[in-house]
Order: structure tokens, then C-alpha cells, then sequence
């Protein structure tokens, strides 16, 4: 009697525990250049303090973290493919998506090839030369927000990445990775701004080029749709939603700076 007492008991509070955990948590569905920028690392305990939550990331390549929110492995969808997100809630896996906030993306490379870029004002251009010259170049190649739109300029370059030689590389890889490959290899990648600020190994590596709009690298936050995930914390992910685009969250992101450098913009009222 008394064992089947303690048994009742132990389910009792195994149960009770998960449901107060997962009341007391936030899982987001991230990028991971949002994660190695630090941009996590800087706003989320603003959030669990005011709200008392837990929040925890699962950074992935965008195309991943969308298929991690289809599937419902996460509460919350913040990602950088405009055209995907859209289309996550056009087919009801999401009820709104919304634009979070942006900064640009960038080619990094060798010191040695920055005379080479000085007089190129169009990214496809600058996609060009690379092709042109056989600069050995690093694609992170996983389907992310920056692999797409990588991909796209090379499109719009009338340069098909499949039928090219052994000087492109692609490594399947999130954006720290990418970055420490390429230079340890003398090699070009393509990069989101805030992820190079704050990357340390830098080495002899530059910003070779940055000066084209098509690089715009916009930011989404999409909820996933109730009665898609039924599993899922809706509530603390829509408390973090409407937190992270009121005045105080956009405020906070234009906040985030490094060494005086916002690595973000917030436009949650802009262009949505």
C-alpha cells in the first residue's frame, strides 16, 4: 500500500512538474546567425525577468527551422526568408508573420582582394568577379535564409552554382562554422553583418563588399498556428511576439551594439 502511495505520488509530480515547466518556458525556432551574433545572448533576459519564462533557442539553417515549426518542435518562428515565412502561413501552418528587424549581408574575404571590389557597385557584379577569377569561395549551403539568398545572386549573375568547378564549396554549415572554414581556407563567403561584428577570428579576412540592396537581410517572427500544433506553448509565444514588437522590444534591438555598431535595425511597422 504504502509503494503504491509513493508510486501515485512520483507520477503525481512528474506530471505536475511538466505541465509547470512547460507553462514557465519559451522554445524559439531560430537562425543561427541571430544566435552567434550574440542577439539572444543580449535580449532575452529582458524577457524572462519582466515575464518570469525560460526561454531556450534551437538554431538551425531558416529551411530547417521552418520544417522544426511544421513539425512542432517549437513554440515561436524567427527567421530571414520572407518568401518562405509567407508561405508558412499561407498554407496554415502559421496565423501571421511580421517583420522583426534587418541589416545587410556581406562578401568576406582576404585582405589581398579588396582592390579588386573597389569599383563594383552591383552585388551581381561582385558575384561575377568571383566566378570570373576562380576566388575560391565558401557557401554554407544548408538551405538558410543566407544560403538563399546567396543562391538568388548567383541566379540574377546568370551563374548556375551547380555546374561550377572545385573553387565553391559548400559545407552545410551555420554561419560561425561557414565563417571559421572560409578562413581557414583563404576563402570567400557570404555573411550577414551582425554575425562577422562579433565573430573574433577574423584573421586577415575583410568586408570586400556591402554596398547593394538586394543584400537586405530582413528578419520575421511568425506564430505558428493552434490548431496546426496543438502541443505547443501558444501562450508564452505570443506574450514574447507582442513583447518583442512593442516599443520596448524594437527599442531594445536598436540598442544591441557592438563597439558603437547597431547589429540590427528594428521595421516591425515598416514594409510588413
Amino acid at each position: 500500500m504504502k509503494l503504491l502511495i509513493k508510486t501515485i505520488f512520483v507520477i503525481f509530480f512528474v506530471s505536475f512538474s511538466k505541465i509547470l515547466y512547460s507553462e514557465s518556458t519559451l522554445k524559439i525556432l531560430s537562425t543561427t546567425s541571430t544566435r552567434d551574433s550574440g542577439f539572444y545572448a543580449y535580449i532575452l533576459p529582458f524577457f524572462e525577468e519582466k515575464f518570469n519564462i525560460q526561454t531556450f533557442t534551437i538554431s538551425t539553417g531558416t529551411g530547417q527551422a521552418i520544417m522544426n515549426a511544421k513539425n512542432c518542435n517549437g513554440d515561436i518562428l524567427i527567421t530571414h526568408a520572407k518568401n518562405l515565412e509567407n508561405k508558412f502561413v499561407e498554407e496554415n501552418y502559421g496565423i501571421s508573420r511580421n517583420n522583426l528587424m534587418y541589416n545587410n549581408f556581406i562578401i568576406i574575404g582576404p585582405s589581398k582582394f579588396k582592390s579588386l571590389f573597389l569599383s563594383i557597385t552591383d552585388v551581381k557584379d561582385a558575384f561575377k568577379l568571383i566566378y570570373e577569377k576562380k576566388l575560391k569561395f565558401v557557401s554554407r549551403g544548408d538551405k538558410s535564409g543566407t544560403h538563399i539568398s546567396e543562391k538568388k545572386i548567383w541566379s540574377r549573375a546568370d551563374i548556375d552554382v551547380n555546374k561550377i568547378g572545385s573553387w565553391y564549396l559548400k559545407v552545410g554549415q551555420g554561419m560561425g562554422s561557414t565563417l571559421n572554414i572560409a578562413i581557414a581556407m583563404d576563402a570567400l563567403t557570404y555573411s550577414d553583418s551582425a554575425t562577422w561584428l562579433k565573430f573574433s577570428n577574423k584573421q586577415s579576412h575583410k568586408i570586400l563588399f556591402n554596398e547593394d540592396t538586394m543584400m537586405m537581410n530582413q528578419y520575421g517572427i511568425v506564430l505558428i498556428n493552434p490548431k496546426y500544433c496543438n502541443n505547443i506553448n501558444h501562450n508564452n509565444a505570443r506574450l514574447f511576439h507582442d513583447w518583442i514588437l512593442s516599443n520596448e522590444g524594437q527599442s531594445l534591438i536598436r540598442n544591441y551594439k557592438y563597439e558603437n555598431t547597431s547589429l540590427f535595425t528594428p521595421n516591425y511597422k515598416e514594409n510588413n
